[in-house]
């Protein structure tokens, strides 16, 4: 049951249930829990991405929860049934940065009675928020599980410049040399940080249903150009060679983009990972709060104003056991050159496995939850024995 007999049921499967729990870093945090029967289990905390919600972790939380899990899951800040946030253009975008949402899931995890717990796990931008908790909090997350958006580091200082002249900030000229290919270009999260983009996908043409519908689509295995490849560089040429749905036709906004992959009717029917009947609880959330929340996300990285507070952790790692889980087709582990190389490398210490899972785009534990439960648990034994 809801907390709020103004909001729909969510179509949760069994031993899934909804609740809501106050006082998390100013927010009213919505969070999906399920092997919360009996206490004293290891805690796992899912991180959700963009543009999806706790609702996406609905498949694999029942099978993480019967190996005997506590498996928590949130709406994150700028999401989905969780209050508390501001989701003006106009306002602040302090409380959307990286190290705050760590703060978020820290207050989470300790309102639920736990001192650390044995995995944080983070999808798409909940990547993120994940690779940061372990770094900063070694301690309370004690293993992470990265999935469909690798982890480069904490970006570096300047380093032996005390006896050369100052060197100016270099600005990325791939935005402008994008613009200028013969088919005028531009890199989606610079558009997800304009102020028309919520309006855009909100009030889409094809209405939220149905933008949503082709949005998942565009990125999952069932698109069948979905076939990814290392870039060479971060360049205009070759980051034209990215779908759509990350470097876009510079004249058009993502509802326009991604209409033209619409699945045909037969083929949303015939669709098992992402039924119109689940599809529709994504689509009336949308409906409701808009995307401005998931998208101050993309603001607060674009902007590039928070960078300084990040190079506090520069030439830290990530030292805790981790993982990598992404789908073979999806475009989201090469779409920055060199991250998911570097991730392996030098960001993460201690990585005991990097899975590309076959049949999978970018929605990888909705569209393959059994493979992406069985590399859960089977990494989870493996960091304890590791630990």
């Amino acid at each position: 049951m809801n907390a709020s007999s103004s909001l729909s049921d969510i179509p949760l499967p069994p031993g899934i249930r909804s609740r809501f729990v106050d006082g998390i870093n100013g927010l009213r945090m919505h969070v999906l829990e399920a092997g919360y029967e009996t206490r004293g289990r290891p805690c796992i905390l899912l991180l959700h991405g963009f543009p999806e919600l706790a609702y996406s972790w609905r498949k694999v939380m029942p099978r993480l929860a019967a190996a005997g899990y506590h498996v928590i899951a949130p709406d994150q800040r700028g999401y989905g049934r969780t209050t508390g946030w501001n989701a003006d253009y106009d306002g602040e975008l302090n409380s959307f940065r990286l190290l705050n949402m760590v703060r978020d899931v820290l207050g989470l995890v300790s309102a639920f009675g736990y001192r650390a717990v044995d995995a944080v796990v983070g999808h798409d931008a909940g990547s993120s928020v994940a690779a940061w908790c372990a770094l900063v909090r070694p301690d309370v997350f004690r293993a992470v599980v990265l999935m469909s958006a690798p982890f480069a580091g904490p970006p570096p200082l300047p380093f032996d410049t005390a006896d050369g002249p100052p060197k100016p900030k270099r600005d990325d000229p791939v935005h402008r040399d994008l613009a200028a290919l013969p088919r005028p270009r531009k890199h989606y999260q610079w558009y997800y940080s304009t102020r028309e983009a919520n309006a855009n996908m909100h009030h889409a043409r094809q209405g939220v249903h149905d933008f949503l519908r082709a949005y998942y689509h565009h990125k999952s295995a069932d698109w069948k150009d979905n076939a990814p490849y290392p870039l060479k560089a971060w360049t205009a040429s070759e980051l034209a060679k990215l779908p759509t749905y990350y470097v876009m036709d510079f004249a058009k906004d993502m509802a326009e983009t991604v209409a033209e992959e619409m699945p045909s009717p037969a083929h949303i029917a015939a669709n098992q990972w992402l039924p119109d009947s689940e599809l529709t609880f994504y689509s009336a959330e949308y409906t409701r709060t808009g995307f401005q929340g998931g998208l101050q996300w993309y603001r607060c990285g674009t902007s590039g104003a928070f960078t300084t507070e990040l190079e506090t952790f520069s030439g830290r790692s990530i030292d805790v056991p981790s993982c990598f889980i992404s789908g073979k087709q999806d475009w989201g582990t090469y779409q920055r050159p060199g991250v998911f190389e570097a991730m392996q490398t030098t960001a993460c210490s201690r990585m005991l496995g990097c899975h590309l899972v076959d049949g999978a785009g970018h929605w990888v534990q909705q569209e393959q939850p059994e493979q992406v439960s069985r590399l859960l648990l089977e990494f989870f034994k493996q960091a304890k024995i590791g630990g």
